[in-house]
């Protein structure tokens, strides 16, 4: 039953990063975008699904010091600093967003959302650092500092993880958006495409210099973990030359190649690294909750999660197709300094 439980936290884990990374990604974007009538479009690109989007944080938070909770509670403290300002920035991106879509004018709402969408990007980077760092633990409970995770390898996952939402939120932008904007996400989502996957390329270098080195030693695991990276690098061609391409048929493939890329990644690591959920030696049987509960909690989020699922398909599909907002919707150009009538 701990295998089920930890399959259904990874489901949640992969819903939130394909989901609200690509949200986060639109946010960071707003930070690149001169033009006032883009910001606005990008704006609203988000507007209509990013609080459906997070609700697989709660989902995973929930998984994870309900089934494990062992894990949470020592794994927990290690991260809490980035925790914070995640969570904080989210609370702050989730005000900006509303109220920037609804002023009629252009605000500085529109910044802050930007600035908070970076830096929860830059927080859950880290936060995913911190897994690669030895738990310091005594008599079954945390020791350590809570800014001893703190590494140059957290770093790195930061960068290549914002890199990443980066992409994702050009590559939505390229599949709902036309004219200009359409045609920048396909420039800029190339450029954040290639980091991410640098980047990406040199944390599965590194991690076998941290504490939590991959484990390939049988035939069975390096051979999935091999077939996943194919399907990842796949991914990553096809976002590449879809970004590249100025036909509108081609708009959705690049963010299904980053699903693909992201999907397939997610699964690699957990096969390089299952039981283990953190190092040195922290496992699935040994944090997991009583059998009993693991049942109980598993009809309490099996009953949400086709709610949440539904949720997510609604709000997409209601908004399905290229963004069409009217011409005053997105006239501020009477909040602009110098602007003409």
């Amino acid at each position: 039953m701990s295998t089920v439980w930890f399959l259904l936290a990874v489901l949640c884990l992969v819903m939130y990063v394909v989901l609200d990374g690509y949200d986060l990604g639109i946010g960071i974007a707003t930070l690149f975008e001169r033009d006032a009538r883009s910001r606005r479009e990008l704006l609203e690109l988000v507007a209509v699904a990013w609080d459906g989007n997070e609700t697989w944080l709660v989902l995973l938070a929930v998984s994870l010091w309900a089934g494990f909770p062992l894990a949470f509670g020592t794994m927990l403290p290690q991260a809490y600093l980035p925790l914070i300002i995640m969570l904080f920035s989210l609370i702050v991106r989730g005000v900006s967003v509303e109220m920037a879509s609804q002023a009629e004018t252009e605000s500085h709402w529109e910044r802050l959302f930007g600035i908070a969408s970076l830096a929860a990007a830059l927080a859950q980077g880290v936060v995913v650092g911190t897994l690669t760092e030895k738990l310091t633990v005594v008599n079954r409970a945390f020791s350590g500092s809570p800014f001893g995770a703190l590494s140059w390898y957290a770093v790195l996952t930061a960068a290549a993880i914002t890199c990443g939402y980066l992409a994702l939120g050009y590559a939505y932008t390229k599949w709902k958006a036309t004219g200009e904007l359409r045609a920048s996400a396909g420039r800029r989502g190339t450029v954040s495409a290639v980091l991410a996957s640098i980047l990406a390329v040199a944390c599965l270098a590194a991690v076998n210099g941290t504490a939590a080195p991959l484990n390939l030693h049988s035939p069975g695991r390096a051979i999935a973990f091999a077939g996943l990276l194919i399907f990842a690098a796949a991914g990553a061609v096809v976002t590449l030359a879809a970004f590249r391409s100025d036909s509108p048929r081609y708009d959705a493939l690049p963010i299904a190649g980053l699903v693909t890329t992201t999907v397939a990644l997610v699964i690699a690591l957990v096969v390089a690294r299952y039981p283990v959920l953190a190092p040195p030696a922290l496992t699935l049987a040994d944090t997991a909750a009583p059998e009993s509960t693991l049942v109980f909690l598993a009809v309490g989020i099996g009953l949400n999660m086709p709610l949440v699922l539904y949720y997510n398909w609604f709000a997409h599909h209601t908004f399905k197709g290229k963004l069409s907002i009217a011409p005053h919707d997105l006239d501020v150009s009477d909040a602009l300094p110098g602007s003409q009538p």
